[in-house]
């Protein structure tokens, strides 16, 4: 029985060039296409295709709406495609799902589409369910976090914005945040504000210090399963050996 999927996308380039690569593929029945998130979710409802390759940005309904509209439990199996949103990426990545950068490759398209013919064969429903339930999840607690911190400083409270943060170290009660050549005490604990934080944006390499994932330009191993992690400002920390896998998990590559 050959596959019947459904390709979402705003732009009809884009939406011409995915149906010519799944044509090529024997395996592949019937190619409906929508323009946009609300004929996505009518034909979904209507035609019950197996696999949904769904862009993420589309003006007024984008891809996370039309899963929202849709459901976790009938959603059909769905291949994400986004042009540039890293923080999606990251999701995706963490909840082990599969996607597409555009511009499409040939090569990359393959991948994802074995993939996703792979789990059509193998997975059950009630484990794609959960999975798109964790995204969803992951990228509200994403849309929860904190984006920028008020400190004070020489009589006056001073707003920082969390992405101009290079590093945070602990300091008993209080944080610093190191920010280009300035450095600012903040009252609360590491673990609180990590839980305020980005989960996918920042890592905690040592209990004394958090890190923006975009900060780090490279890992050395150093004795004991320790890290040398160097910045993009040049600094280097020296990572927890307790914080090893988090760092692992950072060197590795999503293919």
């Amino acid at each position: 029985m050959r596959l019947s999927t459904l390709i979402v996308d705003d732009e009809p380039l884009a939406r011409d060039g995915l149906r010519m690569l799944l044509a090529a593929d024997a395996e592949i029945g019937a190619i409906r296409e929508a323009r946009n998130g609300a004929e996505a979710v009518a034909a979904i409802a209507d035609a019950r295709p197996d696999l949904v390759f769904l862009d993420i940005q589309m003006p007024e309904m984008d891809g996370l709406a039309v899963v929202r509209a849709v459901g976790p439990a009938a959603m059909p199996a769905v291949v994400f495609v986004t042009a540039h949103d890293r923080y999606a990426v990251q999701a995706f990545e963490l909840c082990a799902l599969d996607y597409l950068l555009k511009p499409v490759t040939r090569e990359r398209f393959a991948r994802a589409l074995a993939r996703a013919k792979e789990r059509l064969r193998n997975d059950s429903s009630a484990s794609a369910t959960e999975t798109l339930r964790t995204l969803l999840e992951t990228l509200a607690q994403r849309d929860r976090a904190v984006r920028r911190l008020a400190v004070r400083s020489a009589g006056k409270t001073l707003f920082v914005d969390v992405e101009d943060i290079d590093y945070v170290q602990a300091a008993e009660n209080y944080v610093q945040l190191h920010v280009g050549q300035a450095s600012h005490l903040l009252l609360v604990t590491m673990n609180a504000l990590e839980k305020s934080l980005d989960r996918e944006r920042f890592v905690r390499i040592h209990r004394s210090l958090l890190v923006p994932v975009d900060r780090i330009r490279s890992l050395e191993p150093a004795q004991h399963g320790e890290y040398l992690v160097t910045l993009t400002s040049g600094q280097t920390l020296r990572s927890g050996r307790t914080y090893a896998d988090r760092l692992r998990a950072l060197a590795g590559n999503p293919f």
